[in-house]
C-alpha cells in the first residue's frame, strides 16, 4: 500500500548537527496545513540516520527509509516494513509543485538528506 501527499513548498536546511527536507501544504494565509519533515543526522558521534516525520508524529522509529525514488516533481520513499501510523503502508509518494524555488531546495537536500538511498529516477 502507499501513502500519497501534495505539498506546495519544499525547503532544505542544515543546522547545526542535522540536514533537512521539508515538504509543507501552506494555507492561502502562509500558514503550514500538513508537512512531512526528513532528517538526516550528521556529526562524528552520530550514527547517519535518516527520521521521517508527518504533522509533528515521528513515524517507524529510527532510519525506517530503505530507498528512494526521485523523477521530476515525485519522490517515493520505499520503507523498511509497513507503518502503522499510514495504516500500514510500506511507501510514501509525494509530490510537489513544480517551481523553480522547490526544484532549487530538492536539488540541494536531496543528496545530503537522502544520500545512500538514491536508487533510482531522475531529477
Amino acid at each position: 500500500m502507499t501513502a500519497h501527499y501534495h505539498y506546495d513548498t519544499v525547503a532544505f536546511d542544515v543546522r547545526e548537527n542535522a540536514a533537512m527536507l521539508f515538504f509543507a501544504r501552506t494555507t492561502d494565509s502562509g500558514d503550514i496545513d500538513d508537512y512531512l519533515l526528513l532528517m538526516r543526522a550528521v556529526g562524528d558521534d552520530i550514527d547517519d540516520s535518516i527520521y521521517l516525520e508527518i504533522n509533528e508524529q515521528q513515524l517507524a522509529g529510527h532510519d525506517p527509509i530503505s530507498e528512494v525514488k526521485l523523477i521530476g516533481n515525485m519522490l517515493t520513499l520505499v520503507l523498511r516494513e509497513a507503518v502503522e501510523e499510514l495504516a500500514g503502508d510500506t511507501e510514501i509518494v509525494l509530490t510537489f509543485t513544480n517551481t523553480a524555488e522547490n526544484k532549487a531546495n530538492l536539488e540541494a537536500g536531496a543528496f545530503k538528506v537522502l544520500g545512500d538511498k538514491l536508487t533510482g529516477g531522475n531529477a
